[in-house]
């Protein structure tokens, strides 16, 4: 699936529409360089899941969870330096709690991913917006 995104409210929607999509438990790659939009994509899969809470880049603090019915784990992988360092952090507790983790800078740490996440490509495109690629796993397509 493809979504073409000219602001930010475009991108959030993108986000909202896929939570409708997403089980507990599902992990959401988010790949795309700096800017692209991967924290406002995770606002707008936030307010699909039902969680009222404010959504910002955990680039400092690794993780934020937000509780809701179905828990959202919003990752940024930026400043590690790759797996060892995630599971150090108890990556696999976090895999087992039944929430929706959504992982910025997936490219990070590739081995670590379960081979059934929904990969997420946002980038720039050549008129300022974003183009948003969604790869579901074929048990939700």
């Amino acid at each position: 699936m493809t979504i073409f995104s000219h602001s930010e409210k475009q991108t959030e929607e993108a986000g909202r529409r896929l939570a409708g999509r997403l089980s507990p438990g599902a992990v959401v790659a988010l790949y795309g360089g700096l800017g692209a939009g991967k924290t406002a994509f995770v606002r707008g899969l936030s307010e699909g899941l039902g969680i009222g809470a404010r959504v910002s880049s955990p680039t400092f603090t690794i993780v934020n969870e937000y509780p809701g019915n179905v828990p959202l784990f919003h990752f940024d992988m930026y400043r590690l330096s790759g797996e060892d360092e995630l599971y150090d952090i108890g990556w696999d507790e976090y895999l087992e709690r039944g929430g929706i983790i959504a992982v910025e800078w997936s490219e990070i740490v590739p081995n670590a991913l379960p081979e059934d996440a929904v990969r997420v490509v946002i980038s720039h495109t050549e008129d300022g917006g974003r183009r948003i690629d969604i790869e579901l796993p074929e048990a939700q397509k």
